[in-house]
């Protein structure tokens, strides 16, 4: 046996280790600079992946470059080629495997990525990865690949056609979570009107929840075409959530009339205080689009139909909101009628037919669907509830239920806390106001301190 034609490849084999390993330290070191330049995290994973498996690579490598060298048989160095080479290229796809697992895994840490979507992420790239290296491998074996492109093609075509629909949704699902601009705990609101908090994203629809508990499942890629205000997380949660409640006024005669200025504050020290609120907050709730409103029914009657105009001005300027309860504001009205007549000897009476009748308002309480559990909310709230549920918690509350606070102000104060903001409604003049004028300022106040 010629020594030498074992001697010199192994000599050549060696010497390429060698170099091989030589190689991989400056490599490996000018890689290891840079990444701590640019503070790339994913520095580490591609050395923890890759070093180990470089030692396997580069003994391929030496004897591959042995085999050449070597007088053994064209045939025999040729399969061995093949051999280590597709031992090359599995190894290869599972450290390139192994590397995407980790940097999807540190990628989603950042980005809050929703689980599932980076399991499919993860499981398409393996796929694709195993494809890739199963076409390599089978080239290198001499085994045409062309009827196996054709079938993939094929396949791919005919999954494309399947999911037509679900491929957008999963695509926009993947947008929304790499943006990070949605994420769950957000309150939102969709340009065709859906509202409510985002409680699940996964990989085609967003699951919201509305303010009446209803829960609206929005395909991802509705939401990434359309305008989406994001008002962000949600507020302090209230101590008790604010239920609102509505109700239905029914107007009843009393029998009762008045034709002068005696007669009149006869009847009003004796009348319930239903009838007190009918004659000052019937016009607010019947005639809710006009402003300014009459303070009360007495006045304009005193004026127009006694012709006491002073009188009548007395009683127009009683401020209706400076009263707690309506047994109080009673007593200022009789007061003041009882003041003008010990100045007055002239009583006069009114016409037949024009005569003051007395009626008086019985409600009915009913409770909805809406509720509140803090301020954004609260404004949502606010936005859709009928006038005549505005009207019960403003008026209603303070002064038929003797609350002398309006429903909204001791809701912030006890159960949010929030006593600037309950101090700022509680000091609007709601008579100045239309109901709708009553519900954009009360809104304004939150929306800003909110802000």
């Amino acid at each position: 046996m010629n020594w030498l034609d074992i001697i010199i490849p192994l000599m050549v084999a060696l010497a390429s280790v060698v170099l091989a390993f030589w190689a991989r330290r400056v490599l490996f070191e000018a890689f290891t600079r840079w990444a701590q330049k640019v503070k790339w995290q994913g520095a580490n994973i591609v050395t923890e992946s890759t070093y180990g498996v470089f030692h396997l690579w580069l003994l391929l490598l030496g004897i591959y470059v042995a085999l050449r060298v070597s007088k053994l048989s064209s045939g025999l160095v040729t399969f061995l080629g093949q051999l280590f080479a597709s031992l090359f290229i599995i190894s290869l796809a599972l450290v390139v495997i192994n590397i995407t697992q980790r940097m999807l895994q540190l990628f989603s840490g950042k980005s809050r990525l929703p689980e599932a979507s980076i399991t499919v992420l993860y499981n398409i790239i393996r796929i694709a990865i195993a494809a890739v290296a199963i076409l390599i491998f089978l080239d290198i074996w001499g085994v045409p690949v062309t009827p196996i492109l054709v079938a993939i093609a094929a396949l791919i075509l005919v999954g494309l056609v399947a999911l037509r629909d679900t491929m957008p949704n999963l695509f926009a699902g993947f947008q929304l979570a790499g943006e990070g601009k949605i994420k769950e705990g957000d309150f939102i609101r969709l340009e065709s009107g859906e509202k409510g908090y985002v409680v699940e994203m996964n990989r085609s629809t967003t699951a919201i929840k509305t303010l009446s508990d209803e829960l609206l499942l929005i395909p991802n890629s509705k939401l990434i075409r359309t305008t989406v205000i994001n008002y962000g997380r949600p507020l302090k949660q209230a101590k008790q959530p604010f239920h609102f409640c509505s109700h239905l006024h029914l107007h009843e005669l009393t029998g009762l009339k008045a034709t002068n200025l005696r007669e009149l504050v006869n009847v009003l020290k004796n009348v319930p205080d239903s009838v007190i609120y009918y004659h000052t907050h019937n016009f607010l709730e019947e005639q809710q689009y006009l402003t300014p409103a009459p303070p009360n029914d007495f006045a304009p009657w005193v004026s127009d139909v006694l012709g006491d105009e002073i009188l009548g001005e007395k009683l127009a300027s009683i401020d209706t909101i400076a009263f707690p309860t309506l047994s109080s504001l009673k007593t200022r009205i009789v007061n003041v009628i009882e003041e003008h007549i010990g100045q007055s000897v002239d009583l006069r009476k009114a016409p037949e037919g024009r005569e003051f009748y007395f009626l008086k308002s019985l409600g009915v309480v009913t409770s909805t669907n809406y509720v509140a559990h803090d301020l954004r909310e609260f404004i949502e709230v606010l936005r859709q509830i009928p006038a005549n549920s505005l009207y019960f918690h403003i008026f209603e509350s303070r002064l038929r239920l003797s609350k002398g606070m309006n429903d909204f102000s001791i809701w912030l104060a006890d159960s949010l806390e929030e006593k600037d903001l309950a101090d700022a409604i509680a000091q609007l003049d709601p008579y100045h106001y239309t109901l709708e004028g009553l519900r954009s300022t009360v809104i304004q106040l939150i929306e800003k301190r909110i802000k």
